[in-house]
């Protein structure tokens, strides 16, 4: 009987150095896409903390070492979010910015697709304005 090792999406995409390029890649194109106005404005002058915690975020999400939750404990996105108000439209730049990235980052088009589904499904759950599907406690930012 043979093991056979399944590669990780961390693996698959060539882990720490994609991982870096994508995080500094999507945070370029928020500087820059009109569309990302608004989302970019949510983030400090000073994008050197956010910029470590998401790459601690996606290389453990993404199945790379557990380095966020050493350090931050359980994610609680949406939780960790509920400052800032997340509707349809930061949902959608947040994802352009995310899609336009992975095509220009990630090679492997399976593992980006992959990526891309569940990283619809995350962003759609981070929505914290009224009306949204996700809240019942009927508590907003």
């Amino acid at each position: 009987m043979t093991n056979i090792r399944v590669l990780t999406l961390y693996e698959r995409i060539g882990g720490e150095e994609t991982v870096n390029r994508l995080v500094e890649s999507f945070y370029r194109r928020m500087d820059s896409l009109a569309e990302a106005q608004a989302i970019r404005a949510m983030h400090g002058a000073d994008l050197s903390p956010t910029k470590a915690a998401l790459k601690q975020y996606l290389t453990e999400w993404l199945g790379g070492p557990k380095l966020y939750s050493a350090e931050k404990g359980c994610p609680k996105l949406r939780k960790r979010h509920m400052h800032v108000a997340i509707g349809e439209a930061e949902r959608d730049a947040w994802l352009l910015c995310m899609r336009e990235t992975m095509n220009e980052v990630i090679t492997d088009a399976q593992a980006r697709c992959e990526i891309y589904v569940s990283i619809e499904k995350l962003a759609d759950w981070m929505r914290n304005t009224a009306g949204n599907p996700h809240d019942t406690s009927g508590s907003h930012p």
